[in-house]
């Protein structure tokens, strides 16, 4: 895979028109929302895994901060 530097890339990008760089815009934007949300899914699934094995603590705000203090 060829690698380019993030000037080039903006060099590259200036050259396409208005539509595609809207089009370009709005990939990417799609892409990080996918990404973000594909983590979300793992915290969650892997937070559901803990809560199943009893690795979660649970309590009110002075029982989490007695925890804390052993």
């Amino acid at each position: 895979m060829k690698t380019y530097s993030f000037d080039t890339i903006l060099e590259f990008i200036e050259e396409m028109s208005d539509d595609e760089q809207i089009t370009l815009i709005d990939l990417i934007g799609y892409r990080l929302k996918e990404k973000r949300r594909d983590a979300i899914a793992f915290n969650i699934k892997r937070a559901d895994e803990e809560y199943s094995e009893g690795k979660v603590f649970r309590g009110t705000v002075v029982d989490v901060m007695a925890e804390l203090k052993r």
